[in-house]
């Protein structure tokens, strides 16, 4: 498996995956020209993609969607309250709708409900002959029901949104402080650092965290809270690195 973060953060948000099989653009946030640029960076062609995953309706995942699709085709896979909240799709012709569990010949894509103001939102876990990947953003907690099937992954992609400090102490409105800290909101370096010491095992490869707040949260910060508490917990794993809004990640293979 390969995977390349196009975008994350505030902006706009969008993965690059590739299976043995299968070439797939989780979210579609920025804009077309955007992506394919991306896309052609990793030496993808943009026509070359056959599905796109779509995680939630919110502007920064799918303000590329209308255009992207119309232009390459692909098929689209999304839920049915995703759906209904998108009409810019509605004609179009190509889409699957998923609820629990995505399967395409040997990939696996278990679709976990996630803590978000959309009116669905999830995340998900790509599992192919024993390689993993887990993106999990846009969430404001994990229920640990599902710590069994996000436990000991090969990769995460991991929000880690905001700075606690930085955010309460910033200009933020108090309505958008509550909402992004709330159960509906945002994972913060403190949330993610701490998931992730419950999460990661033997099997894990890479870390890369996603979603930073351009104003509430730095890179620094949101490294040096992972690395203590991986320290707090003699957690002896330190290949982790931080995505980024207006650069593609390292293309990450396993």
């Amino acid at each position: 498996m390969k995977i390349c973060v196009l975008s994350s953060g505030s902006k706009g948000n969008a993965t690059y995956i590739e299976t043995e099989q299968y070439k797939i653009l989780v979210d579609a946030g920025r804009n077309a020209k955007y992506l394919a640029d991306c896309l052609n960076q990793i030496g993808v062609n943009p026509s070359d993609i056959d599905y796109v995953l779509i995680s939630h309706d919110h502007k920064d995942h799918v303000s590329a969607l209308k255009v992207f699709v119309n232009k390459y085709k692909p098929t689209l896979l999304l839920s049915q309250k995703i759906f209904e909240q998108l009409e810019d799709i509605k004609d179009y012709d190509n889409i699957v709708i998923y609820e629990d569990e995505i399967r395409l010949d040997n990939l696996r894509i278990y679709c976990i409900k996630s803590s978000h103001d959309a009116v669905d939102s999830r995340n998900f876990i790509f599992e192919e002959n024993g390689k993993s990947v887990v993106y999990v953003t846009d969430t404001g907690y994990i229920n640990q029901k599902n710590f069994k099937y996000l436990n000991n992954r090969n990769v995460y992609l991991f929000e880690s949104n905001h700075d606690i400090e930085m955010l309460m102490n910033g200009s933020y409105p108090k309505f958008l402080k509550q909402r992004v800290v709330g159960s509906n909101g945002h994972l913060s370096n403190k949330d993610s650092s701490f998931y992730l010491s419950k999460l990661v095992g033997p099997n894990t490869k890479k870390i890369l965290l996603m979603h930073l707040s351009e104003t509430n949260n730095t890179e620094e910060k949101a490294l040096n809270t992972i690395k203590e508490t991986f320290k707090e917990y003699e957690i002896p794993f330190d290949d982790i690195k931080c995505a980024k809004q207006n650069e593609i990640s390292e293309v990450i293979n396993i």
